[in-house]
């Protein structure tokens, strides 16, 4: 009878009810809202599946995180910026720079939106972090999760990896809920209504020396911006040159589900509850969310100086595009300026500033890696 009551206790401590903690249920219930937004409101489900997929399973069995453990390896990955230079590779292949190519200014809308992370910045400073933290954090004002993954791990901030990334990455998905009311809030329905003229044609040679030539200057300038910018343009020359469509298709493709597989369980699997019910993780979703609230409006209020410089040819709505979620921020500009105005069309036009806000957080990211000398 001992025997088999000892057996029974065994199997019981064995079971996953023996690991589960209070903050476990918290960030089950999580990790169940974020599948209903993914799946039943289709909210970026190939971001949100998987980040939350990977939230239910560390809550649920803590131990696929630790050393040893299948997360815990594909975790080093992201660690160590293999996966976020991957995907900006993806990002390349899969973007056409057209639209910033015939619209150079709209750098300026994308350099506009950075304000977002640089106020998050001196903000997470006054509230209690250190320089390199709150570097790390106001990266997610960039709306770029594989930025804020990357530069976390090269400024030694991998405590705080897990929170940056899982409030960078859920601000991306949850950008057609975040952008359109400050949107709205900064722009009256007439500004709205602006029809913009129609791109220029770019041509083929225009789109094979544009990332060569970004590359070769941002490189020069910022060394420490290579291996996102550098992956970024490598993309994005596989796709213009027309000589590569194998790799094209491949980093467009394959490698890049792949890759968002790998890095969505394993950024999901860092909230474990010890690790993610804490003050500082709080304040890193707050700071997340002013610097990307920041940035929208910057964004838009720099398309309004613009509208009015031009005599009211610029659309002030393509301005929160300046954010480098790639392209849920253009679409969200083309909806909120359909809603106005059935037939306008700003997709194409939210582009350029949407293309330029990637190489603008990749850019910012490499300043302050050159600030702390990285």
């Amino acid at each position: 009878m001992e025997y088999v009551a000892e057996t029974l206790s065994n199997l019981a401590a064995q079971t996953g009810f023996a690991f589960l903690k209070p903050g476990n249920f918290v960030m089950i219930l999580v990790a169940l809202v974020f599948l209903y937004l993914a799946i039943a409101r289709g909210y970026e489900p190939l971001l949100l599946v998987p980040i939350s997929f990977g939230m239910l399973l560390v809550n649920l069995y803590p131990a696929i995180m630790e050393e040893g453990g299948l997360l815990h390896y594909f975790y080093l990955l992201d660690e160590w910026s293999i996966l976020p230079s991957l995907i900006f590779m993806g990002v390349g292949a899969m973007t056409d720079f057209g639209p910033l190519i015939a619209n150079p200014k709209s750098f300026l809308l994308g350099a506009a939106a950075q304000f977002g992370i640089y106020s998050a910045y001196f903000l997470a400073i006054l509230m209690g972090f250190g320089n390199k933290a709150a570097a790390a954090i106001s990266i997610i004002g960039g709306a770029d999760g594989p930025t804020s993954s990357f530069l976390a791990g090269k400024l030694g901030q991998t405590a705080l990896m897990g929170p940056i990334a899982v409030a960078a990455y859920s601000y991306m998905s949850l950008v057609p809920i975040i952008q359109p009311p400050i949107m709205k809030l900064l722009t009256t329905e007439e500004e709205r209504q602006i029809k913009m003229e129609q791109l220029r044609p770019v041509s083929k040679t225009e789109k094979i020396l544009f990332p060569i030539v970004v590359t070769v200057v941002v490189c020069l300038v910022l060394p420490t911006t290579a291996p996102l910018v550098g992956m970024l343009m490598l993309g994005n020359l596989f796709r213009e040159s027309g000589v590569v469509k194998q790799l094209s298709e491949t980093a467009s493709n394959a490698l890049m589900y792949i890759v968002v597989i790998i890095l969505g369980t394993s950024v999901g699997a860092t909230t474990s509850a010890e690790a993610f019910l804490n003050l500082d993780t709080i304040k890193i979703v707050v700071l997340g969310l002013v610097a990307f609230a920041v940035g929208t409006a910057s964004g838009v209020i720099f398309g309004k100086i613009m509208c009015k410089a031009t005599g009211g040819k610029v659309n002030p709505l393509i301005g929160s595009a300046g954010v480098s979620a790639v392209p849920m921020a253009a679409r969200v500009s083309q909806k909120v300026g359909a809603e106005a105005d059935p037939s306008n069309f700003l997709l194409m036009h939210a582009m350029g500033p949407n293309v330029a806000g990637v190489i603008g957080t990749a850019v910012a990211a490499g300043a302050f890696m050159a600030i702390f000398g990285v």
